[in-house]
């Protein structure tokens, strides 16, 4: 029988997001891997493993105490060293940056799997910005940029069982109220804003464990706050 899955935290970064506004959060989900020096895998598909932002990204768990910080590799190929780095993991991080080249990435590397292996397991999971949209559900995607009625929802790792979106404030949720309207009556979403973060689980879940989180539904057919 497999360990039970534990709770998925999300955080938003963000502009103006301070890396020290993690760090006790960091914290805690390293430890709840019970190893004094825990390996974690970092997944950069979002950036194809930009190496500048993973250095961003490493420093942020680092600040948070000892770990082997590991880089699961999307590009070059090498899809059987990422999942390996993804077996061995006693944690599991999932970068930011653009949320349908990450799903994209890790399908064509074939590692939803591996990571839902994981997750079941017991593993903790994480994500940043565009990593924690990869955690949850689904995304959106305009394929004609020019065309707002050409929006589609596409399918993400869906360990966090719910709709989010991170940052998003400045301009009103416009994607995550998108995506709500999209899957239909009784939807609910959560904004994450700047610096914010959110465990979900067990099940579906939802707490605010730091900064503010906006909760919208789907009410009559319209996205409305509360």
């Amino acid at each position: 029988m497999g360990a039970q899955p534990i709770p998925v935290h999300l955080l938003a970064g963000g502009p103006g997001a301070r890396r020290n506004a993690y760090r006790a959060l960091v914290q805690d989900i390293l430890s709840l891997s019970g190893k004094r020096r825990p390996v974690v895998a970092y997944l950069g598909a979002a950036t194809d493993d930009d190496p500048r932002f993973g250095g961003w990204m490493k420093d942020l768990v680092a600040s948070a105490g000892p770990c082997a910080f590991r880089l699961a590799p999307v590009s070059g190929g090498r899809a059987s060293t990422a999942r390996q780095i993804i077996e061995e993991a006693d944690v599991v991080f999932v970068g930011g940056g653009d949320v349908e080249l990450g799903m994209q990435r890790i399908g064509e590397r074939d590692l939803a799997g591996a990571l839902r292996r994981k997750h079941a397991g017991g593993v903790p999971f994480f994500g940043i910005s565009a990593g924690a949209i990869m955690l949850a559900r689904r995304w959106v995607r305009w394929p004609d940029p020019d065309d707002e009625h050409s929006v589609e929802a596409f399918d993400c790792l869906g360990l966090a069982p719910v709709l989010c979106d991170c940052h998003g404030e400045e301009d009103g949720w416009g994607e995550l109220k998108a995506l709500l309207r999209l899957s239909g009556a009784a939807a609910v979403g959560y904004g994450l804003r700047s610096g914010a973060a959110v465990r979900v689980g067990p099940g579906d879940a939802v707490e605010t464990v730091c900064g503010a989180v906006d909760r919208f539904a789907v009410r009559g057919g319209k996205v409305l706050a509360g």
